[in-house]
């Protein structure tokens, strides 16, 4: 296993949107200025907030190593972070959630994997910091997805994946000229419905653009991703569970089945089946939440079903679509 580069020049991306999260984007930003590996840079994105833009310019005014910028594109997360790869000057671009802050030695690990040229992406593990002080007690581990979390069901260690998860990961910036950026139209946009799998598809998207790429997924490279009270209850579980549907829809219907549901497959019919058993038993021995778990892993699938097949529909109807445009920019050395 090779050391880090030293020389690994990273550009971190940080897309906000409310001054609802001022206290969160400060920790995040401390967070990446600590780094035992130093950013090059970290860029603020601003999505279409001219408030906040201006507070974050007058808060970081005297740093020279944090610039902000206003997403230069639709409102978005996908065209927030388009933006910051336009903009960035690192060899390798890295995202970090607007909510999350990064251990010490998150960016280390990444510029850990690129020791290998074949490595095109990295991921990191994202460990949920609950409102409320701890896990409720029905929430199941197989759907952390749901609040950005790494779920139950990856693998641990460094390990090679179709995709990496958006809020905790990093690309080569060949990635995205092989590939282009972040599609629009698929993922977050502020508070709206909470779409996803927009990082999912760029992956798909890449490896066909580059089949001898390699992305990976290291768990030693931790964030810390807060998640607000509202979504520690199932009305959000189930919101979120249906909106995912959708996006995977989308994606298939753009990638094809097969890549678009690869990992899916696996997912449902070896770790969730594997979950419910686990939350029965816990019943059974009237551990906790036990019968909750298992409910909630099946109301989970059952309504991500219904968001695919309503997904699905509205994709063949010609009522759904996303768009991929090269990014353009950025100069690094």
């Amino acid at each position: 296993m090779s050391g880090p580069d030293a020389s690994l020049t990273v550009s971190v991306v940080i897309c906000v949107y409310t001054e609802d999260r001022w206290e969160d984007i400060l920790a995040a930003v401390a967070s990446v200025r600590a780094q035992s590996h130093p950013a090059r840079e970290t860029l603020l994105v601003v999505d279409h907030n001219e408030a906040l833009r201006e507070r974050l310019l007058k808060e970081n005014k005297e740093r020279e190593d944090v610039r902000v910028l206003a997403n230069a594109g639709p409102r978005g997360l996908s065209a927030g972070r388009n933006t910051g790869i336009a903009a960035s000057r690192g060899e390798v671009i890295a995202f970090l959630d607007d909510d999350a802050v990064a251990e010490r030695d998150w960016l280390r690990h990444f510029a850990e994997g690129y020791a290998d040229p074949a490595v095109i992406a990295v991921g990191g593990r994202t460990v949920p910091i609950w409102a409320s002080g701890r896990r409720p007690v029905w929430f199941p581990e197989e759907f952390d997805w749901v609040v950005g979390c790494t779920y139950r069901g990856l693998p641990p260690g460094r390990v090679r994946v179709r995709n990496v998860l958006g809020g905790n990961a990093s690309f080569r910036r060949e990635a995205f000229d092989a590939a282009g950026g972040f599609a629009t139209g698929i993922g977050r946009d502020g508070d709206k419905r909470p779409l996803g799998c927009e990082e999912t598809e760029l992956c798909i998207r890449l490896s066909r653009a580059r089949p001898d790429a390699v992305l990976l997924i290291d768990d030693r490279a931790v964030i810390h991703h807060r998640v607000p009270e509202v979504r520690e209850h199932f009305a959000y579980f189930r919101t979120r569970a249906y909106a995912e549907g959708l996006s995977k829809a989308l994606v298939a219907r753009s990638v094809g089945a097969d890549k678009g549901l690869e990992s899916e497959r696996r997912y449902a019919t070896r770790v969730l089946p594997a979950g419910v058993l686990r939350g029965l038993r816990d019943a059974v021995l009237a551990r906790p939440g036990g019968a909750g778990r298992a409910g909630a892993i099946v109301a989970g699938v059952l309504t991500a079903a219904g968001g695919y097949a309503v997904g699905s529909v509205r994709a063949r109807r010609g009522g759904a679509s996303f768009s991929v445009a090269p990014v353009e920019g950025g100069a690094h050395g």
